[in-house]
């Protein structure tokens, strides 16, 4: 696609080793974008930079060490050139009730969806400057309204849409444009092991149908590969979910409603249990993590 306005930018992805990090990644190599691929999984980074059209540097980082990201940055720069464009996607997720949750793990879904993408800001925020680029944040679903059993993960999705919105603010003048995605359910590895379990699925499908269903994750690629291009200020996958922006006050009551009569069914003989992390990903990211635990 010679005619993108990716042609030759150096394009950064976290979370970029699988599920929707990786089809972005693929989309934006096709616009002629050289892409830097962040996150924990090296060798699934490293394939995927090996498969895509144009210039790729696979870097293995956790989104939660700023000095390492700092060096994340600094390596980009010197082999890709300056980043005009970074999109941090990289995010995990844990479900179960919060009263029983174990406390390490709820936090660790802070820091890596939330604290995690403010280090990415941090770390190249004077390359956007520098290149008056662009800042997609993934946000999701969840940001626009909260579901039980998912607390940690709808409060960073929360968080990070606040922090989206305060960045722009602060950011705008200097030339830099700031966009939030809200993606929402697409076929991932994490959603699918989600759905594995009962409290989980049956709180999807008791969604009105289109909120419900689950998207390919190149179809939702696409859509925000076109809001990369475009720079939009905001991109929702499906596009109706703009409409939820005018009665998110509305949600809590409705979720409340639905989730008082079905969780006791869902609980009724057995208690809800923990998921762990969900999908290879937010194993991964486990298993990166336990070394410097505190």
């Amino acid at each position: 696609m010679a005619s993108s306005p990716l042609q030759d930018r150096t394009v950064v992805v976290t979370g970029a080793a699988r599920g929707l990090g990786a089809a972005l990644a693929r989309r934006l190599a096709r616009r002629g974008a050289r892409l830097a691929l962040l996150g924990h999984e090296g060798a699934g980074l490293d394939a995927l930079a090996a498969s895509l059209p144009t210039a790729a540097l696979a870097i293995e980082v956790d989104v939660t060490d700023h000095t390492a990201l700092d060096d994340a940055a600094a390596e980009v720069r010197g082999r890709l050139g300056r980043p005009s464009v970074v999109v941090a996607n990289a995010g995990i997720a844990q479900g179960g009730p919060f009263a029983t949750s174990d406390p390490a793990a709820w936090r660790r879904v802070i820091d890596v969806n939330l604290t995690g993408s403010a280090h990415t800001a941090r770390a190249f925020l004077p390359d956007l400057v520098a290149t008056a680029g662009y800042f997609l944040q993934v946000a999701s679903l969840a940001s626009l309204g909260a579901t039980p059993m998912m607390s940690a993960y709808c409060a960073s999705k929360a968080g990070v849409e606040a922090f989206a919105h305060g960045l722009r603010a602060e950011v705008a003048h200097q030339g830099v444009a700031v966009g939030i995605a809200y993606p929402a359910w697409a076929d991932t590895d994490l959603i699918r092991e989600a759905e594995r379990f009962a409290a989980l699925h049956e709180l999807r499908v008791r969604m009105p149908s289109p909120a419900r269903t689950i998207h390919p994750p190149d179809a939702v690629a696409a859509r925000l590969a076109r809001a990369v291009e475009r720079r939009r200020t905001a991109v929702y996958v499906p596009s109706w979910l703009r409409c939820v922006q005018a009665v998110r006050w509305a949600l809590p009551p409705v979720v409340l409603r639905v989730t008082r009569h079905e969780l006791p069914r869902l609980d009724a003989g057995r208690p809800l249990r923990a998921t762990g992390p969900l999908g290879s990903g937010g194993r991964a990211d486990r298993a990166a993590a336990e070394p410097g635990e505190d």
